[in-house]
């Protein structure tokens, strides 16, 4: 589901889980669901800024040796 969400949409998701998780007001098989879909939005937001970060890089690169010329 989170792969259809913007990085900024699924930061939001977890900034709200987080929020969710310290509220104490969840049973448990409420909290472990949500701790689950949070560890799913960190490992997706982490792939989505090593992708950003590879791109950058490769745009400086590129920027790099064209002022090489």
């Amino acid at each position: 589901m989170e792969e259809t969400r913007t990085f900024e949409e699924n930061m939001k998701r977890l900034e709200e889980i987080v929020q969710e998780l310290e509220g104490n007001e969840k049973t448990l098989d409420e909290s472990i669901k949500l701790f689950e879909e949070g560890l799913n939005l960190v490992k997706t937001c982490n792939t989505k800024l090593n992708e950003f970060e590879t791109k950058v890089n490769d745009l400086i690169q590129k920027n790099g040796d064209q002022n090489e010329n």
